[in-house]
């Protein structure tokens, strides 16, 4: 009986190491495995170097992606692919449409009346 109570706590340990480490891994993983089988023409994606690009074209065959960067097309593998980005949706932005009112402008005349010195003959 003090056997296996000697050995319950270090089984006890790999229970929770299972639980706290491996079993977040697999899940993560798993994440990752869903996303590759995702991914298609047209995706905004991270490369694990820090590369920005959008998905031209998946090959099944031999397991990679063809990405468009400014114009430049590279093919890599599908696990260098570290995450598929967001795309935002686009809201509309109301737009307010000023009406320039225009005042109108008073022209006050003036009649200039010029005076003759008077000749006298």
């Amino acid at each position: 009986m003090s056997g296996i109570v000697t050995f319950l706590p270090l089984i006890a340990i790999f229970g929770l190491m299972y639980f706290m480490m491996i079993k977040p891994q697999k899940k993560a993983a798993d994440e990752k495995k869903k996303m590759m089988e995702s991914l298609k023409k047209g995706d905004a994606i991270v490369t694990i170097g820090g590369l920005h690009g959008i998905v031209d074209e998946v090959v099944e065959v031999d397991r990679t992606v063809v990405i468009d960067c400014d114009g430049v097309f590279l093919t890599f593998e599908r696990g260098a692919i570290a995450r598929i980005k967001e795309t935002a949706v686009a809201t509309p932005v109301e737009v307010k449409e000023e009406v320039l009112v225009e005042e109108p402008t008073v022209v006050e005349e003036v009649e200039v009346i010029e005076e003759t010195p008077n000749e006298t003959k």
